[in-house]
């Protein structure tokens, strides 16, 4: 469309002179109308922001747009407001859309839509400018901590506007800070938060984030990481024997140890008594050759460093002679002079067989007797059963016949 900014006087003249109308207008009858809507803005200072004045249902009525001193910035397509950052994006009989470039905070107020009806008819755009802070900055109390000690650190954020948020965290843990706002003379704030906690040996190397929360920026951070010092940690480990310490054996100790600042040296001593004399020490190694049960006792490895001292013990204990396992000296063949191992279970099947042959056994014989006793009697009562009278039943069961039965015999 075409920009009338610079038009002929008349034209100048006529835009005023309507411009002071419907100023008169609107200021004795403002109606805020559905028919006509705009939006909030909210823009970050420098870049631009769009001003959308629309309307539903326009009967050819004008439509203008005025900044916060009620200043006619367009009129239909028509710029008399002599600031170029201004600009026409689109003009049609149902929206006024116009852009205006690098904000600053002096642009930042209630711009009017005005429809020139009987009466006028006004909506409202709010541009609000949102103004990052500076660099977020922290200040920490102590540079090098040791372990137990409270530290302070503080993160500021400077110059925002609205006021920014600050959220501490410790690793991947939120710790909570005390923020403290203040409203600056140009209309800005700054903000400070102030973080204090306790630090352990863990916290060492650890990076402690502050983070800025803004709406005119995202990831706005600043980091600072723990030097915490630690008295050292201390731990023996048995190199040699790996079982048990018997008599005539060589033990061999070293000990581990580990601090910040690294301890330089460390020590060994026997508690409640004397480290044997010929018990070698190499750094942080104790060797002692032949054992035997006078060096029993608790051996004690001490390293220190700046921030303390710390220990860590082992016991002695000196087991006799392992006893001999090999075969006799004038027996070589293998397994010979070893006690045999002896099946119990092959013992305990062989006893099974022989008990249940023994019960068969007497069973078969116990039938044998029975049968054979029963035929005896029954043959030796056979005359009796067939005797006329008692007497022939007596003789006949004495194994006599009776006289018809008898068989006599000749000889010639």
């Amino acid at each position: 469309m075409a920009n009338a900014g610079c038009g002929s006087p008349a034209t100048i003249l006529f835009l005023f002179l309507f411009q002071a109308a419907l100023q008169k207008g609107a200021a004795q009858y403002p109606v805020v109308s559905q028919n006509l809507a705009t939006d909030n803005v909210s823009v970050v200072e420098g870049e631009m922001a769009i001003i959308s004045c629309r309307v539903k249902n326009n009967d050819d009525s004008v439509i203008q747009l005025l900044n916060p001193n009620r200043q006619t910035i367009y009129f239909r397509d028509m710029r008399p407001l002599k600031d170029a950052r201004f600009q026409l994006v689109n003009f049609s009989e149902n929206e006024l859309r116009v852009s205006l470039s690098n904000v600053s905070l002096s642009d930042e107020g209630r711009y009017v839509c005005q429809l020139y009806t009987d009466p006028p008819q006004e909506a409202y755009a709010d541009i609000t400018v949102l103004i990052p802070p500076g660099n977020p900055i922290i200040e920490a109390r102590d540079e090098v901590l040791s372990e137990g000690n409270e530290t302070e650190m503080t993160c500021t954020a400077m110059s925002s506007k609205p006021a920014a948020a600050i959220r501490w965290m410790k690793g991947d843990k939120e710790l909570p800070g005390k923020p403290k706002v203040e409203l600056t003379y140009d209309r800005m704030y700054t903000v400070s938060s102030r973080l204090a906690f306790t630090v352990s040996k863990e916290d060492d190397g650890v990076p402690v984030v502050c983070i800025v929360d803004h709406p005119a920026v995202k990831d706005f951070q600043a980091q600072k990481y723990l030097e915490v010092q630690y008295k050292p940690e201390v731990k023996i480990v048995v190199e040699f024997p790996q079982g048990l310490t018997r008599e005539g054996e060589n033990l061999e100790l070293t000990c581990q140890a580990k601090g910040k600042p690294q301890p330089q040296r460390v020590n060994w001593v026997k508690v409640d008594d004397d480290v044997p004399s010929h018990a070698v020490i190499t750094g942080g190694d104790l060797y002692i050759e032949n054992l035997n049960k006078s060096y029993n006792g608790t051996y004690r490895c001490v390293a220190a460093n700046a921030v303390g001292e710390s220990y860590d013990d082992y016991i002695l204990y000196v087991y006799d002679t392992a006893p001999s396992t090999e075969p006799a000296a004038h027996d070589s063949r293998a397994g010979e002079g070893t006690p045999r191992t002896v099946d119990h279970a092959v013992i305990g099947g062989v006893v099974a067989v022989v008990v249940f042959a023994m019960l068969c056994l007497l069973i078969v014989l116990g039938r044998y007797f029975a049968r054979h006793k029963g035929t005896y009697f029954t043959h030796e009562a056979k005359g009796a059963d067939d005797a006329a009278d008692a007497d022939t039943a007596i003789i006949n069961a004495e194994g006599g016949h009776t006289n018809s039965d008898e068989k006599k015999e000749y000889y010639i």
